[in-house]
């Protein structure tokens, strides 16, 4: 057996492995006897069937099979004793190489690799990065006010339905009758019916086509107490008594409302309130900033990398691996955006290793108890007991693509906060409209 390397380029080799007959003779014979020993062909007990019937049954694949692993071993010890670092899998040749598999007394296969480049990637004080610290202006002030006395407010009776407002009614059809049943304007089919239902008052009463009115049956049918199918079988029209208006008041700015929303006696005062939301904003941001300097930390040392990758292979190594699920046009669509991601990869396993960060349990454990904070609170859930959110956590963890997904997370900040802590900022102030402007 032999294997020979020829470097087309810095990032490029091809690597042509030569077998002979004495090569795969012995080991194909091997594989031969394995499956005669399985096989169960009618008319022989198992494992008894002449020679002559699994060669003719079997020969090629055992073939095959003995072939391709000599190929895959020789490939595998020659990357490993030259020590390459190859990108992804080695990938057959385009090339033809004739082999005859029959009679042939040699065999000869030809692989290309794609090599990652050699990178030489740091971070010290002299590397300067922009830092935006988005500005608290009075009128953010005055929105997390707002929306802070709007979050803690209470439902108050109403003398008239509002377009924000719910009521509760009163439903009868013959026999049937729903009391005090919950009637909100957002579920209501379209603007217009809306608008027929702004400024009605408790007392009144007027027919309603719920069919009309409330697009979705199963709110209907919730909303009226019935199934779907007992509420189709009657007359759509439904008379409505209005028993009450629901409407939501803002809480007044007060002491008991200062104890609601930051504890007892933290806030004393409006000028404590106002330095409290300040705060609340600042920490805010700071996310924002953090977030912002992640990508413009990561396209500055892709960019003083310089990596040169070999991008043709790449191509080829993409559809190979995802036989089936892209097409080359696919590829070639996302291609740069796959790039930006893999150079960033490159020079972040560099940082890790150079400075000796590693990913450790405790850090995998708190930023999927993080994830899964976030994902309750996304459904207005919050401070969910420990035990909850550890089990909820360690389920996460033990799905191999989100652990991967995490780990990649922790990874990512922690070069992310290297970066931070050893290159110097170069700190500017920005308003929130221009960070997000940078955003887009």
């Amino acid at each position: 057996m032999q294997v020979k390397e020829k470097k087309i380029d810095d990032l490029n080799l091809k690597l042509t492995v030569k077998l002979d007959k004495a090569d795969w003779e012995e080991p194909r014979k091997k594989k031969l006897n394995t499956f005669r020993h399985q096989a169960d062909i009618k008319g022989f007990r198992k494992g008894m069937a002449p020679m002559s019937l699994i060669e003719r049954l079997y020969g090629g694949q055992a073939m095959a099979e003995v072939v391709n692993g000599l190929v895959s071993d020789a490939i595998n010890k020659h990357i490993e004793d030259k020590k390459l670092e190859i990108i992804g899998e080695p990938l057959p040749s385009d090339k033809d190489m004739k082999n005859d598999w029959e009679n042939g007394e040699t065999l000869s296969f030809e692989y290309d690799l794609g090599l990652y480049p050699e990178v030489n990637i740091d971070v010290t004080d002299k590397d300067s990065i922009p830092y935006y610290k988005v500005r608290v202006t009075e009128a953010a002030k005055a929105d997390f006010k707002k929306n802070l006395l709007k979050q803690f407010g209470t439902m108050v009776d109403g003398k008239k339905l509002g377009a924000d407002d719910f009521m509760t009614a009163d439903f009868e059809q013959g026999e049937h009758k729903v009391e005090d049943t919950y009637v909100a304007l957002r579920s209501m089919a379209s603007e217009d019916i809306k608008k027929s239902f702004i400024g009605i008052k408790p007392g009144e009463v007027r027919d309603v086509n719920v069919v009309e009115t409330f697009a979705n049956e199963t709110d209907r049918a919730s909303m009226l107490h019935l199934g779907k199918e007992e509420l189709a079988a009657l007359d759509p029209v439904w008379k409505m008594t209005v028993k009450s208006i629901k409407t939501y008041k803002d809480a007044e700015e007060n002491q008991e409302t200062y104890d609601r929303i930051f504890g007892k006696d933290v806030v004393k005062s409006p000028e404590d309130f106002d330095k409290k939301v300040a705060d609340r904003l600042a920490e805010e941001y700071q996310g924002e900033s953090d977030y912002r300097f992640g990508i413009d930390a990561r396209e500055y040392l892709v960019g003083k990398a310089d990596i040169k990758l070999p991008e043709e292979f790449i191509k080829r190594w993409l559809l190979a691996a995802n036989e089936g699920k892209f097409t080359a046009e696919d590829i070639e669509k996302d291609f740069d955006a796959f790039m930006k991601d893999f150079r960033w990869d490159i020079v972040r396993t560099r940082l890790m290793k150079a400075h000796d960060l590693k990913v450790t349990k405790e850090d995998m454990e708190r930023e999927a108890r993080n994830f899964v904070n976030y994902q309750y609170a996304m459904y207005g859930l919050s401070a969910l007991p420990e035990e909850q959110t550890k089990e909820a956590a360690d389920r996460l963890l033990a799905d191999q693509q989100q652990a991967r997904r995490i780990y990649e997370k922790v990874e990512n900040d922690l070069a992310i906060d290297f970066v931070k802590k050893t290159a110097t900022l170069a700190k500017k102030s920005i308003s929130l409209d221009k960070m997000r402007e940078l955003a887009k």
